[in-house]
């Protein structure tokens, strides 16, 4: 083989008609380009994950497909096409502009000869160049599939793939149910690798990263000129996954006026794009994924019954990482030797020791949790999990105070009014808890009794209690509300004699008794009144003589 330096540019024909293959590759060969024969979407999306091409030549039909299927697949999986030319007969002309709009640069009329050709090869490559997003990872693929589906070993998950397995043999929809992180997608990837669908396309759409006004557009599409800021026509994930699978993971987020719509698609396979009129039918297969409780959700009216019983019918629930410890040795050395390669750190390996500690740990985060502390491992280079920060949650936990009302003195009821110094020394006497924490809950609860003590002194006036404090006031409202000091507050004011609460329809608070209008003669300094009533039932006015009369020398001129 010669050296890359030395190959010619390749080119990738997508042609169905066995003589225009032989003359493209002829002609090309004497143009000097290396040309890769593809007759079905498929072969051309396995070339281009292989490699790059300088050119892509695509027949609008190929064998009973739609060629322009692949277009649509480049917008969504990305790829290295390079210019693309439509080989268009008279027949296939009204859907040049189509083809234009998806991404072709120009086309050829057939039959065509080597003069048309040089001529359109010319042209496209004095054009900028369109960029496609970028391709898909080389471990996502099926390689990658089968070695984490060898290490679902225990029980639990063998149920669980005898289900899949099922699952995969009939083209219906999946729920697939689990906490965050036990690996619903896996389980999705396995089921569309071993269905019908495995050699078209595989689309997935988070919809909870996306905000609900623009995943319309991302699922179905717009139109050109649908809204400000639609330069193009831009084909929808479901457009993009025909005739293949599309994942709807955080199916439990989708917003209700896209649940709607989304039922629509499931029931007859059409939809509209975003300011298109004419309908556009596509078949795929949905799976979908929550780590929600669906039905609690319907129940709560925040999802649509009728989509719910449209996505299971076929349901899958993924166990806990912590109902299938066996599984935690495999996981560890698969990611040790995945991501040691990867951070350079060829040589790194888990200690008895650490594999002891990940057995005693319960996981609340799942394979994902797993996976992430076994990235800080190999970089921190901490084989034996002595300097990686690790929550152990099989040990007492030391948290902070729960949101609970609070007494008088501050503290939660319930609990003992332990100072920060005694509290060191109660937490210090658990099991081997880590310094960083006996130093975090020490330091909150001596916040905590601080910012009691000065709302107290205060009356909960805050502007007050901030400057006693010497801090912010917007630095002392965050804090109030982080300690869960509304919840003191009310218990505090609900704690107050039931005798000193004045009655119903005294409850408002009285408005001061108005004082008679204090008339002065020009010239008086005694600053009396003159035919005002005394102050009533004997009271003193808390307006002295003399304040009066320095007032009134202050605005007279």
């Amino acid at each position: 083989m010669l050296p890359r330096r030395f190959r010619l540019p390749r080119v990738l024909i997508a042609e169905t008609d066995p003589e225009t293959q032989r003359r493209l590759k002829d002609w090309l060969k004497v143009l000097g380009y290396e040309a890769v024969i593809t007759t079905t979407v498929g072969q051309a999306l396995a070339e281009l994950g292989r490699c790059g091409f300088a050119l892509t030549f695509l027949d609008p039909n190929l064998d009973g497909q739609d060629g322009l299927d692949l277009l649509r697949q480049l917008q969504v999986r990305g790829g290295r096409p390079g210019p693309i030319i439509l080989n268009a007969s008279e027949r296939d002309l009204p859907r040049v502009p189509e083809a234009r709009m998806l991404g072709a640069q120009e086309f050829l009329c057939k039959p065509f000869q080597l003069a048309d050709l040089e001529q359109v090869i010319k042209k496209v490559l004095l054009r900028p160049a369109r960029t496609w997003p970028k391709g898909q990872d080389k471990e996502e693929g099926p390689a990658r599939l089968q070695r984490e589906l060898a290490l679902c070993r225990s029980p639990r998950m063998r149920d669980v793939w005898v289900v899949m397995r099922q699952a995969a043999a009939v083209d219906v929809t999946v729920l697939i149910e689990g906490e965050t992180g036990t690996g619903k997608d896996l389980v999705a990837r396995a089921i569309h690798h071993f269905s019908d669908r495995c050699r078209a396309s595989w689309i997935k759409v988070n919809c909870a990263a996306v905000p609900h006004d623009l995943l319309e557009s991302e699922l179905f599409g717009h139109e050109r000129g649908a809204f400000t800021g639609a330069h193009r026509l831009k084909i929808g994930k479901f457009e993009a996954a025909n005739r293949g699978t599309i994942f709807l993971d955080e199916i439990g987020d989708l917003h209700p006026a896209l649940q709607a719509k989304l039922l629509h698609v499931l029931e007859d396979g059409t939809f509209s794009r975003v300011g298109g009129r004419a309908p556009v039918k596509v078949d795929v297969r949905v799976l979908a994924a929550t780590n929600r409780d669906l039905e609690q959700e319907v129940q709560a009216h925040r999802f649509r019954e009728d989509l719910f019983y449209r996505l299971a019918v076929m349901q899958i629930f993924v166990p806990p990482l912590r109902e299938r410890m066996e599984e935690v040795p495999l996981l560890a050395d698969y990611f040790v030797r995945r991501y040691a390669w990867l951070f350079h750190r060829r040589r790194f390996a888990l200690s008895p020791l650490a594999l002891e500690r990940l057995g005693d740990h319960r996981f609340p985060g799942n394979v994902r949790e797993l996976e992430n502390l076994i990235k800080r491992m190999i970089i921190l280079n901490d084989p034996a999990l002595d300097r990686t920060p690790f929550r152990r949650t099989n040990k007492p936990e030391i948290a902070a105070p729960a949101a609970a009302p609070l007494c008088g003195n501050g503290h939660v009821p319930g609990t003992s009014a332990v100072p920060p110094t005694h509290l060191a020394e109660s937490v210090a006497s658990a099991d081997r808890v880590p310094l960083k924490e006996i130093a975090r809950a020490a330091a909150r609860a001596a916040e905590r009794e601080a910012i009691a003590q000065a709302l107290e002194e205060t009356g909960w006036n805050r502007l007050r209690a901030a400057r006693l404090l010497k801090c912010s006031y917007r630095a002392l409202l965050y804090k109030i509300k982080d300690r869960w000091f509304d919840a003191r507050r009310r218990s505090h004011t609900d704690g107050r004699d039931q005798a000193s609460k004045p009655s119903a329809p005294e409850a408002r608070r009285p408005e001061r008794a108005r004082r008679p209008r204090r008339v002065f003669a020009v010239g008086d300094r005694s600053g009396e009144p003159q035919g005002a009533s005394a102050s009533p039932a004997g009271r003193e006015d808390p307006i002295s003589t003399p304040q009066l009369t320095w007032t009134l020398r202050g605005l007279m001129p």
